[in-house]
C-alpha cells in the first residue's frame, strides 16, 4: 500500500514542532487595518495627557482612523489640484488650493501654508463693466 502524503509541516525537523504552531507578531495598526503608527500615537497621546489622566488602547486606534482620513482626503484633493495643473507631484500650492476650495477643511485648518500662494478671486464689483450711462 503506497504512503498517503501529509500535507503541511513535517514533524521530523524543519522551522516547525510537532503539534505546534507559531504566532507571528502583529501591530496594532495591522489589527486595526491601518496604515498610521497606533503604538506611536498611543504614545504622544500618553505624553501630552496629565500624568494623572489615564489613556485607552481604543482611544489610540480611533485617533490613529482619524488622523489617516484626513490626510487621505487632503491627498487626494490635492492630488486632483495637482492634476488638472498637469503636474505629477503635489506643491504646497496644490495642498493650499485643494484646503481652501473644501468647505469643511478651511474651517478645519486655520493655519498659513508655506509656499501656498494666494486663492484667485476677483471681486464681484470689479467684473462689471461700464454698466453705469451717462444720463443728460
Amino acid at each position: 500500500m503506497p504512503a498517503k502524503s501529509v500535507s503541511g509541516p513535517v514533524a521530523s525537523g524543519g522551522k516547525y514542532k510537532a503539534g505546534t504552531t507559531q504566532k507571528r507578531m502583529q501591530s496594532r495598526s495591522t489589527k486595526a487595518g491601518l496604515q498610521f503608527p497606533v503604538g506611536r500615537v498611543h504614545r504622544y497621546l500618553k505624553r501630552e495627557t496629565l500624568s494623572t489622566t489615564r489613556v485607552g488602547a481604543k482611544a489610540a486606534v480611533y485617533t490613529a482612523a482619524v488622523l489617516e482620513y484626513l490626510v487621505a482626503e487632503v491627498l487626494e484633493l490635492a492630488g486632483n489640484a495637482a492634476r488638472d495643473l498637469k503636474s505629477k507631484r503635489i506643491s504646497p500650492r496644490h495642498l493650499q488650493l485643494a484646503i481652501r476650495g473644501d468647505d469643511e477643511l478651511d474651517i478645519l485648518v486655520k493655519a498659513t501654508i508655506a509656499g501656498g500662494g494666494v486663492i484667485p478671486h476677483i471681486h464681484k464689483q470689479l467684473l462689471e463693466k461700464g454698466k453705469k450711462t451717462a444720463q443728460p
